[in-house]
């Protein structure tokens, strides 16, 4: 087995089923795991921002760091890899509510909003999630056989 990181601002995509893709430290970030079980093809996408409006230039850098420039690229790589949009499951974690207990930037909380609305304009449906609350979560998504395990400190694994 071989784990693959995917970074903050970072994506991995693979049709190896011995790799695991991980990402870690899912704050007020958000993972996006995507897998085709028919193409055995899969992603997974560490985001940190949701909109690349605020700066166009580092979102012409490092497409990864913003939901809306990154999920596109996730799934479009996805896609050369022979995956099909209807038959992707799409699984969600992170955007809590970290270093912020008074609310006022909601960055985990606009992250989800924005993601949201990328998938309804696109006619996308997370299959599941685990998002909000004030823990980070590390997020591993096993290209065998598409399952999505969540790790959060002091918890017992979460299959989503």
């Amino acid at each position: 087995m071989a784990r693959i990181v995917v970074g903050i601002a970072d994506m991995k995509v693979s049709n190896n089923p011995e790799d695991i893709l991980v990402t870690h430290a899912l704050g007020s970030c958000i993972g996006v795991a995507v897998y085709d079980p028919v193409a055995k093809v899969g992603g997974l996408l560490h985001f940190m921002l949701p909109d690349s409006r605020v700066n166009p230039e580092k979102a012409k850098q490092n497409p990864y760091m913003f939901c809306d420039t990154g999920v596109p690229r996730l799934f479009k790589t996805c896609y050369k890899y022979g995956a099909v949009k209807k038959r992707m499951i799409v699984k969600v974690a992170g955007g809590a509510q970290m270093m912020d207990e008074a609310g006022h930037f909601n960055i985990g909380k606009r992250n989800y909003s924005m993601l949201r609305k990328l998938f309804w304009k696109n006619g996308v449906l997370i299959h599941a999630e685990d998002v909000g609350g004030t823990v980070n979560r590390t997020m591993e998504l096993i290209m065998a056989t598409g399952e999505v395990r969540l790790k959060m400190p002091g918890q017992e694994i979460k299959i989503l």
